[in-house]
């Protein structure tokens, strides 16, 4: 389709970039921003606001996430690196802020106020935390060989080991529990179980790292009154589910083709669009279309573990498969508690959602991964 008729780097990033995953990428942005106007209006109105405010409020992130998605896409894989470490460090000082000076949303302490905006640590660290795990995935699987896992070398007490990763990751793992956000909890540890399993992680301790987030599980039911009153709701009906009720009502009033102008269920849910906008966009455009987003969705996780299935660098492996691990995990954990099959969880559709920390985040995210999978084919 395209000819390549002249030698700079704007030109071989284009032709050596995957340009199928980009474009899945761009489209999926500009659904988002559609539905920042379909779902935002109504809730844009519940608060007394022109229907355009919510698209107007993510302009300036679509802006930033689209350059970031750019920019990222054209950095070796050195500097894909040092970007991680600035994003996991500027993530954790934000973290800190949570918990001096946090901004409470919801009775959540996981924000942060800047300026106009409530940016939300958790989100944006995101990028760094995958990158650098597969990073140190790669360095201990080069230093240690297959047995990486089990080597009591690999064990000891020194500045490059289990141990080192661990002192970073569980504080961090710690803080954003004790948000509380358990449902954020779960996918980090969701993500990581997956890079380990796909770095050789032995049977015995993926066991053990389900038990351990079962464990998790009881302790936030134990502790935690909010997870307590949505998993009783889960399970008994009863209580407050009115979002969950009005989310499978949505759904149910979209029918296959939708209802466009006379979709007015979602108007009486709350976060229309943010955590249910699926529900949203069923009831304005029907099944069909919704499960057309879907395939959309899985499309998109078939590229990147095409694409980490054709690495050769481990490291590579690793970055684009704990990407396909992210994208996917947040993706069900929204639709199961969207379809109530699960207590809800506060988390975004990926792109197509308004959240500006969700948003750059994967934006960054991918734009690192197009860069290391760009390297990895052609350099």
């Amino acid at each position: 389709m395209f000819r390549r008729t002249e030698e700079s780097k704007l030109t071989s990033w284009f032709f050596e970039i995957d340009r199928k995953l980009l474009y899945m990428v761009l489209l999926m942005i500009v659904i988002g921003m559609f539905f920042a106007v379909s779902a935002g209006s109504v809730a844009a109105e519940r608060i007394h606001m022109p229907w355009y405010f919510f698209l107007v409020k993510a302009l300036p992130f679509y802006g930033v996430g689209l350059v970031t998605l750019f920019v990222a896409s054209l950095l070796s894989k050195k500097n894909v690196l040092r970007l991680s470490v600035l994003n996991v460090c500027i993530g954790l000082m934000l973290l800190a802020v949570t918990i001096v000076a946090p901004h409470i949303i919801k009775g959540s302490a996981r924000f942060v106020s800047i300026g106009p905006f409530n940016v939300m640590p958790s989100d944006i660290m995101k990028p760094g935390f995958i990158i650098l795990t597969a990073w140190f995935l790669a360095a201990m699987r080069k230093r240690f060989g297959e047995k990486m896992f089990m080597n009591k070398e690999a064990w000891k007490f020194r500045w490059f080991s289990w141990w080192s990763y661990l002192a970073v990751f569980l504080p961090t793992l710690a803080i954003i529990f004790l948000h509380p956000d358990f449902g954020t909890s779960m996918l980090y540890l969701g993500v990581l179980g997956v890079m380990l399993f796909i770095a050789g992680l032995p049977w015995s301790i993926i066991c053990m790292m389900i038990g351990g987030a079962v464990g998790l599980f009881f302790i936030a039911y134990s502790t935690m009154s909010h997870v307590q009153n949505r998993v009783n709701t889960l399970l008994t009906g009863t209580g407050d589910n009115y979002q969950v009720t009005q989310s499978i009502q949505s759904i149910q009033h979209g029918g296959l083709l939708g209802r466009g102008d006379d979709a007015f269920i979602k108007q009486s849910l709350p976060d229309a669009h943010t955590d249910f906008i699926f529900a949203a966009i069923v009831e304005d455009l029907g099944a069909l279309l919704a499960c057309a987003l879907l395939a959309l969705l899985l499309y998109v996780i078939n590229l990147l573990i095409r694409d980490a299935l054709r690495a050769r660098d481990d490291f590579v492996f690793y970055a684009v498969g704990g990407t396909a691990a992210l994208f996917g995990i947040q993706i069900c954990i929204n639709l199961i508690s969207t379809l109530r099959l699960f207590a809800p969880k506060g988390m975004t559709l990926p792109f197509i959602s308004y959240g500006g920390s969700s948003l750059i985040a994967f934006c960054l995210l991918f734009g690192m991964v197009l860069a290391i999978v760009r390297e990895d084919k052609w350099k």
